[in-house]
């Protein structure tokens, strides 16, 4: 539902749908968005006098009223500077996941201490330089199907996080969820987990106890957020009521939980399941903006596609010229222009040294022609890591 709302009456978490001018007249580079800092306010006031906000987008039940204000992630280094601490982070992250699995497949009591550990590690990495840790996650070699989703989940949730400036405390919070959210899965049979054909009826009810036996293991584990348990239950709830396992609507959900539900869809969606093959991340931002508001937060899957970019970041593309890159930094303004290392020459041969590319500066690629991105190849088949992109 929408309503005019005066621009000095605006709150942060309000979902902005339209302008009292066109969005062409003002410097905003996209169509719709949630109010999260002074700057976007500060940019309102000095353009509009009101502005529509659809109550339904809103983000504000979660957000706290006053930190937002003085929230403001900034690109600390570069992405080829940061790789290095991300590599740190994501192996230390691989080593607490490991260990949290083994604990709870033999009963044991979780060793909270380093997950707290991996969580720092990874929430000041993507304070730094959220690309470079998302990078990381996007071309390592995939393993164990429930270690890398819950790696790559507190990743993107972590990344998505920041993009929407909420405060250090939420985006460490949002790096214990995605890694801890999923751990009742191994206290349902894995014949089940592991089924390749569909569920029955009585085998899907039992999938999704995942959800209670998350709940419950971190319940009965000290040193985690107080808050964990609670948001470990709303991942598969849906927006329109249709999730489990207490079918919540709307606002109930929350934000965290909201933003849960995402990206524990999209990276699913993107890996390879034992029932399912993997889309390209394209194709799960298309579902995903398909349902919206029906089964995600509309704003929040918005928000998540400008998170995620145009091309996001891995992308294996072929340029104009016909040489062969990959996408390893998103920039923010111009969605379309990322950063580019090309790995290919012309002929397919390995670029030594490889070369970078910021295509928003409009580098040449002849005389009389800019370097621009003439398609996207197959996702994750680049055949180089993180760390070999930035050694020439």
């Amino acid at each position: 539902m929408k309503k005019k709302v005066a621009v000095s009456e605006l709150e942060f978490g309000m979902y902005v749908a339209e302008l009292d001018r066109p969005w062409t007249d003002t410097p905003f580079t996209f169509q719709g968005f949630v109010l999260q800092n002074a700057q976007q306010l500060e940019i309102l006031k000095k353009f509009c006098k009101s502005v529509m906000v659809d109550s339904e987008r809103s983000a504000l039940a979660d957000l706290p009223p006053a930190k937002p204000l003085t929230v403001r992630h900034s690109t600390q280094v570069p992405v080829e500077r940061e790789v290095e601490q991300a590599r740190v982070a994501h192996t230390g992250t691989q080593t607490a996941v490991r260990e949290v699995l083994a604990a709870v497949r033999a009963n044991k009591m979780l060793d909270t201490k380093s997950v707290e550990q991996a969580v720092g590690s990874m929430t000041e990495s993507v304070l730094r330089n959220p690309d470079a840790l998302m990078l990381f996650s996007q071309l390592r070699e995939k393993g164990d199907y429930t270690q890398s989703h819950a790696i790559d989940v507190a990743v993107y949730m972590t990344s998505f996080g920041r993009f929407l400036q909420l405060p250090v405390d939420q985006i460490s919070l949002l790096g214990y969820l995605g890694l801890m959210q999923d751990i009742g899965k191994l206290h349902v049979p894995n014949e089940i987990i592991a089924k390749r054909d569909r569920l029955s009826a009585l085998e899907f009810e039992q999938a999704k106890k995942h959800v209670e036996h998350s709940v419950e293991i971190l319940r009965s584990t000290h040193g985690l957020p107080r808050q964990l348990p609670e948001l470990a239950a709303l991942h598969h709830e849906r927006h329109d009521g249709s999730g489990y396992p207490k079918g919540l609507k709307g606002k109930d959900i929350g934000t965290l939980g909201s933003i849960a539900a995402i990206v524990d869809t999209f990276d699913a969606l993107t890996s390879r399941r034992p029932y399912a093959e993997p889309v390209s991340p394209s194709t799960a931002l298309s579902m995903l903006y398909k349902w919206r508001g029906t089964f995600f937060d509309g704003g929040l899957v918005e928000q998540f596609i400008r998170c995620i970019g145009i091309f996001p970041l891995g992308s294996v593309v072929e340029l104009n010229s016909g040489e062969i890159g990959i996408v390893i930094a998103q920039n923010t303004e111009k969605r379309l222009q990322p950063r580019v290392m090309v790995i290919r020459d012309t002929h397919g041969n390995p670029l030594k040294p490889q070369k970078l590319l910021d295509l928003s500066r409009s580098p040449k690629a002849s005389a009389d022609e800019v370097y621009r991105i003439r398609r996207t190849l197959e996702y994750g088949k680049a055949a180089v890591s993180a760390e070999s992109l930035f050694m020439n």
